[in-house]
């Protein structure tokens, strides 16, 4: 196992993997994410990333499905020391459950503490910003809530790198709470918008970077490679957009370098997200223990210089020829 990576500037370290929750309650049923869970955790890993609003886009589901289950796995098993959860607010629950407003994010985090069965969450992340909440507002509420020991540490989302910046210095000036990790949309097809606009700023203000989406809604597994192949999957209309030219130079080269390393497409794809010098850890998900199994591999994955220039060159998004 590879040793933990310090997250920005604070005090948590997390192995090179997140295991993400949204498909538990949706893809995975309570059984079905127990095992995931405790398989992830007796594998001596240690970070679980969810949010509030999962699983509010499947009928019949309010939002909290995956809090409760992982608030349930805790109960049963009292392993809360053994791992760092990171959940997030400012989705749309609902008309009148969304934004950033501090009356809002108070109620938001109760709801959540209370649907994990903990008193404190680790990282507690902006998912989506709220343009009509003043920046000191939102601010203010997560100080009110590190004080009270409710939350650790606060990261950002889906949030332009603009009004990052712009949270960053109304943090400073005004002493108050400051993102210590990003949380953006990252992966061997989707390159462009974290390199350009998110990695200078990590680099910058030495920000952890949790990257979501590692495996293009497993695309990157390499299972699928025509619409034909998307009839059974529950996140085929996700993945229809990469089934393009660029999208099959990058299976390609992935399903190349996987059989060099006698591999996976997905242990290579997060892998390489791995030996990317900005990042600190893939998020990825599983529907059951066999994926996850597989995904949990990359981590003893060394992708030499020769692979990862590969690797860069075939999901570039610039107009080159290769």
């Amino acid at each position: 196992m590879k040793k933990t990576r310090k997250i920005g500037n604070s005090n948590l370290g997390t192995y090179p993997f997140v295991l993400g929750g949204n498909v538990f309650g949706w893809t995975a049923n309570e059984k079905a994410s127990f095992e995931i869970l405790d398989t992830y955790v007796d594998a001596g890993f240690n970070f679980i990333d969810t949010a509030d609003i999962y699983s509010v886009w499947v009928k019949g589901h309010n939002g909290g499905e995956s809090e409760a289950i992982i608030g349930n796995w805790l109960k049963k098993n009292g392993k809360r020391d053994n791992v760092m959860i990171s959940t997030k607010v400012g989705g749309e629950m609902s008309d009148s459950k969304k934004g950033l407003k501090k009356e809002y994010i108070i109620k938001a985090v109760e709801d959540s503490l209370k649907r994990l069965n903990t008193d404190y969450i680790d990282l507690y992340f902006t998912h989506y910003d709220d343009l009509s909440t003043p920046i000191e507002e939102t601010l203010e509420a997560y100080a009110s809530l590190i004080a009270a020991g409710k939350i650790r540490y606060i990261g950002a989302s889906n949030m332009s790198s603009a009004r990052i910046r712009e949270s960053l210095e109304v943090s400073k000036v005004n002493s108050l709470p400051a993102y210590i990790c990003l949380q953006p949309q990252y992966n061997l097809y989707e390159r462009e918008g974290y390199e350009k606009d998110y990695e200078p700023l990590a680099e910058k203000y030495d920000l952890g970077v949790i990257c979501y989406y590692s495996l293009a809604s497993g695309f990157l597994t390499g299972k699928y490679k025509s619409v034909a192949d998307l009839k059974d999957s529950q996140r085929g209309g996700d993945i229809e957009k990469y089934l393009n030219d660029r999208g099959m130079r990058i299976i390609n080269e992935l399903q190349s370098i996987a059989d060099q390393y006698n591999a996976t497409c997905a242990q290579i794809a997060l892998a390489w997200l791995q030996a990317t010098p900005s990042i600190t850890a893939p998020i990825a998900s599983a529907s059951n223990n066999v994926q996850l199994s597989d995904i949990l591999k990359s981590i003893d994955i060394d992708l030499d210089e020769k692979a990862r220039r590969r690797l860069d060159t075939a999901s570039s998004y610039k107009m080159i020829q290769i």
